[in-house]
């Protein structure tokens, strides 16, 4: 398996707090796209779009339920 940090930002809708939440650990996995979809399996309304940048790094722009959310994983 493939390690990875994980940076994961759910961004707040209210309008008066422009801050997000932003968790960063460390995963193992072979398919990132498979642990996001694990991740959000209980949300009823799930997208996902899915992008590679130049450096590997693979991102993960979901709207769960509504709310924004990303996951960025890059191989360590």
């Amino acid at each position: 398996m493939k390690t990875y940090e994980l940076v994961t930002e759910i961004f707040n809708k209210c309008s008066g707090n422009q801050m997000r939440d932003v968790a960063i650990t460390e995963v193992e996995t072979d398919d990132p796209r498979a642990y996001v979809e694990q991740l959000l399996k209980s949300h009823k309304n799930v997208e996902i779009e899915e992008d590679t940048l130049k450096d590997g790094a693979r991102i993960f722009n979901v709207t769960a339920d509504g709310l924004p959310e990303r996951y960025s994983f890059t191989e360590i």
